[in-house]
Order: C-alpha cells, then structure tokens, then sequence
C-alpha cells in the first residue's frame, strides 16, 4: 500500500445566513486576494452506523481545487478545536464507493468490520481569500461557502452556507494573529461558531451522537463504584483506539501509547476485581497482555537505543564512534524485525476481536453487585491494597540487592500508580498529589531497571562472534556508564519514595 500524505489542518467554521456580508478585513494583513470561485463536489463515506462522523472523522472523495483527491481527516489529541490531521490520496486511488485500502486500514479500529459507503454528496461554491504578509508568506485563508446538499437521486435537498478560517503559516505568530483576529471580526458581524464538518451538519443528529466507546463523566465520591469503573475504561480505550490509529500512521511513540494503554486497562480490571466477574476480567486481562508483549519489542528497543546512543558521549570520543555503530546496527535490526511483528500483530483478527470486546467492555463491564456502593465506601480500600503490596517491596529493598527485586519493585509501583490515577479525578487534589508522587517512583525505578536492560545488551553484544576487541572495550566502557546509572537511580528512589510515603499518608485515603 502507498502511504497517503498528510497536513496538519488548524481550521476554524463559522455558520453564516444567505445574505450576509463578509466585514472589512482588509486591514488585517498587508495583503487580501480574493482568488476565483472554484465548484467542489465531495463525496462522504462512512458506515451505515456513521461510525466515523460519531468518532469525530471524515472521509471524502473531493473533486475540484488544488486538493482534489481522498481525504481522510482525524482528530489530534490534546490539541484544541478545530486541529486535525488530514490524510491525502490521489483521485486515481479509487472511485466513489472504493475507499482507498490505505486509508481504509488506518481507520480500521474505529470501524471494525463495517463496510464504507456513500452517505451524503455535497456541492460546494467556494470563494477563497488568501491574506499574505508584506513578505509575500500567506498567512491565512478565509473561504466563503454555500453548500448544497444532495440526495440518494442527486435532487438537492437543502442549501446552506459556511465560512472557514483555516491557518496557512503554521510556525508565524503574525499568521496566528491574523487568524484570530479574523474570526473575531466575524464573530462580531454575526457570524456563529461551528464544530462540526459541512457533512456532519447535512446528515443531522445521527452524525452527532456519541462514538461506539463514549466519554463519560467521572462521579462524585458519593456516586457509583460502578460509573467510575465505567468511565475509566470508556477512557483507555479510546486511548487505545486512537493510538492503534496512530501505530498504523506510524506515528512517534504510537507504539508507547497503545501499550501504557493495555497496562492500565489491566490495571483497572486488577485493582477492581472483587467488583468485576472474574472470568471476564481475567480473559480480557490475557488478551491485553498478549497486545503490550507484542508492542513491548520494538518500544524497548527504540528506549534502549535512543539511552545508549545518548550516553556515548560520556565516553571518549573514538571509542563513542565505534561503539555507536555497533549499537545502531544491531538495534536497527531488531527494530525492524519487531515493528514488522507489532503491524502484523495490530492487524490480525487476534486483536480485531480484541478491540472489539474492549469496545463492549467501555459499554457494559461484567459488574458484580458491590460496584454498586458509593465510591468512596469502596474504592480508597481497593487503591490502599496497591499501596500495601509496594510499600512491602519497597520496604524490603536494599541498595545492594539483585535488580530483580528493584525491578519487581517498579512493576508493583506501576501498578499503585495507576490505580491511584483511576480514583484522583473523583477524590481530588491530594489524591492527585499522590499519584504524581507515585509517577516519580516509577519513572525513576524506570530509569534503573533501563540501566540494567542496557548492561545486559552490551555484555551480549560484546560477547559476539563478530565484535573485534576495540569495539568490546568501547562497549565495556559503555558498560560501565550504565552500571553507574544503575546505582545513581537507587539512591535517587530513596527520596522519591519517602515523598511518596508522606503524599500517601497526606491523600486522606491511606494511612502508612
């Protein structure tokens, strides 16, 4: 499959009557053209649920203007309103109805199995207006639209019209002033706010409703175990859903999220057990598993390499050199291999069904009757539990002892950490106090047990057949470097872990 193209879009809609007048903008930049009108005719795609409308997606087929082609357009986490990635094919890549495969598998869990097709043709007249600087850099683009929307026998059944601000000069200051400034002249003329896409608006209510794994309110203290229990997993799933997305786009630390995701899906059905159906729970918790082991691979192996090709400056240069690319060759190796691993693994009807039961678990998690008690009578007694079996672990550390017990130490804190995290919107600002406390002492027994994985990988590539004897010293002096990271990270956890003690103690749930 060819990989489609994509743009960063920063747009803002505005819903305008037949006969308004566009203000003056004309003072807002050193320059206004206003281009030819340009006829557009797309073609949205979708399931028969309207699944992707309900996800906050678009897929269309655009005939006319500079962009024609497929367009594939999806939100951007932790960005505001009005930011998406715009995916792009050709025309050529398929005819109305013949979604192209590429695209089609990027969407893929949001999806399922659904077939895509036509659900709603617009026809667009589109009058732009390019503002530039004194530079000649276009800064903004600002489009006058009137849209008709066509039925199944291509009869138009209803006429609007639509005026978007969309960012051209990404990384300008001026652009985005002028950007805003624009809109809130348009905002002053009358012009009304829009967040949802010409085609969202043409098909109604239908396109609006709630995806197929809803964000859902936390309770109160006093509200249900069970609807944080819900909300909970509703959350992590569609981190889940996003990312896996996101693995297929072969995006940046994707494969990071989609993992610390499955983890704390886990960590929910761990910490909530005696409110969940056993059975349930634990077959969810193996499939999840299963999912973090196969992304686990080629996450660890980018960890390391980025660690050690950034510690080789702590070393002589020449011996750096050599080292590096004894390092980068049997890392970029192993990063191939696993990434090759974890597409297929994300693609297979394994995970498929996988997604499936995660969709119908954020919908209806297999409750028993004490997840529906208040909050606060049990969920500080589930958390406190975590808290127990680390604060045992930790106890029992000793500066000098095996990594393994430092590294079971860190599975645990994660474990505490999490659960910790699913109770802080409920309980608040101390409780949040805790769980960034916790954070700390994962991250930095995190950071030990990277020392420890990286010594492990440079005795054993040291010790290969094709490793010369500078190469070995080099990586032996590399060796070193992380033996001491090692301990510097014991020593370190001794002060992250009584500042965890004391916001413990101080969170009002567990007593130490």
């Amino acid at each position: 499959m060819t990989a489609p193209t994509t743009h960063r879009e920063v747009e803002l809609k505005f819903r305008v009557h037949p006969l308004f007048t566009l203000p003056d903008l004309s003072g807002l930049s050193s320059r206004v053209e206003k281009q030819p009108p340009i006829n557009l005719v797309a073609v949205y795609h979708d399931t028969e649920a309207l699944s992707l409308f309900r996800w906050q997606v678009t897929m269309r087929r655009r005939e006319g203007g500079l962009d024609a082609g497929w367009h594939l357009k999806l939100p951007v986490p932790d960005t505001h309103e009005g930011v998406r990635d715009e995916l792009h094919a050709p025309l050529s890549a398929g005819l109305v109805g013949q979604v192209p495969a590429e695209l089609v598998d990027i969407i893929a869990p949001l999806i399922q199995d659904q077939a895509l097709a036509p659900v709603v043709e617009l026809r667009t007249q589109r009058t732009p207006h390019i503002f530039y600087s004194a530079e000649g850099l276009a800064l903004i683009e600002l489009v006058d639209d009137t849209v008709q929307v066509l039925d199944d026998a291509g009869a138009i059944v209803s006429i609007f019209r639509e005026i978007e601000v969309e960012l051209q000069a990404h990384d300008s200051q001026s652009a985005r002033n002028t950007m805003t400034a624009a809109c809130d002249a348009l905002l002053a003329a009358g012009a009304l706010p829009g967040s949802v896409s010409k085609a969202a608006s043409a098909l109604g209510p239908r396109a609006s409703a709630p995806a197929d794994v809803p964000d859902l309110p936390m309770p109160s203290p006093s509200g249900m175990a069970a609807d944080a229990i819900r909300a909970t997993i509703a959350s992590h799933v569609r981190d889940l859903i996003f990312a896996d997305v996101a693995v297929r786009r072969n995006l940046p630390d994707a494969v990071h999220q989609v993992r610390v995701s499955a983890r704390r899906i886990r960590s929910v059905l761990r910490t909530f057990e005696p409110l969940l159906d056993r059975e349930w729970s634990v077959q969810l918790s193996e499939e999840l598993a299963w999912l973090a082991d196969e992304m686990g691979l080629i996450r660890d192996s980018e960890v390391l390499e980025k660690r050690l090709l950034s510690h080789i400056t702590l070393i002589p240069i020449e011996d750096g050199y050599v080292s590096g690319i004894a390092i980068k060759q049997a890392l970029d190796r192993r990063i191939e291999v696993a990434r090759q691993g974890a597409l297929a693994a994300i693609r297979s009807d394994r995970h498929t069904y996988l997604v499936q039961d995660l969709i119908e678990a954020s919908r209806a998690p297999k409750l028993l009757d004490g997840a529906y008690q208040a909050c606060e009578d049990v969920l500080p007694d589930l958390v406190a539990k975590t808290w127990r079996v680390l604060r045992k672990s930790c106890g029992a550390l000793e500066l000098g002892g095996p990594a393994h017990e430092w590294h079971a130490a860190r599975i645990k804190a994660k474990r505490a950490r999490y659960a910790v995290d699913c109770i802080a919107p409920i309980f608040g600002g101390k409780v949040a106090k805790f769980g960034k406390a916790l954070a700390a002492v994962t991250e930095v027994l995190g950071d030990h047990q990277d020392a420890f994985v990286a010594q492990e990988f440079l005795r054993e590539l040291a010790q290969q057949d094709s490793t010369d004897g500078r190469t070995g010293y080099a990586l032996g002096l590399l060796h070193g470097v992380e033996l001491e990271a090692e301990m510097d990270s014991r020593f370190e956890f001794v002060e992250f872990w009584e500042k965890a003690r004391h916001a413990a103690q101080n969170s009002g749930l567990i007593s130490t």
